[in-house]
């Protein structure tokens, strides 16, 4: 008898005041085409009310989309709320404009991807299933 695996639950999150939103919907279509549930919380949320749906929805995995620069900031926030939520064992990935001197920061922290615009589609999804399978 095959065991059937749990469906990979997604948070997207875009925390601050990053209005370009045009990244995260594409994925979350992408994500949901690929089977996956996704949880979208829209454009001006904070760090606490990402990391509260994230434990609240039993997310698999958060992912963190950002234009503004300031994804070491969003991802450190994030990363602190899991914690306080009890969530600090939930993966997160991140994409958007992210800095190249932000990369070893953000992947010290535990967030895994980091991806810029032109990444293949194909290839966020690979990773959170290869993310979500080391869970």
């Amino acid at each position: 008898m095959a065991v059937k695996q749990k469906t990979i639950r997604v948070v997207i999150g875009k925390v601050g005041c990053d209005i370009h939103e045009r990244g995260a919907l594409i994925l979350a279509r992408a994500f949901r085409d690929a089977g996956m549930e996704v949880i979208y919380l829209g454009r001006f949320q904070t760090a606490d009310a990402v990391a509260k749906t994230a434990v609240d929805e039993d997310a698999s995995v958060v992912a963190l989309s950002d234009h503004t620069g300031s994804m070491r900031y969003i991802a450190a926030d994030v990363m602190a709320a899991l914690k306080k939520y009890g969530g600090g064992d939930i993966p997160v990935i991140a994409g958007g404009l992210i800095a190249r001197k932000d990369l070893p920061y953000l992947e010290k922290l535990g967030v895994t991807g980091n991806y810029g615009p032109g990444t293949p589609l194909s290839v966020v999804i690979d990773h959170i299933r290869t993310t979500v399978a080391k869970t």
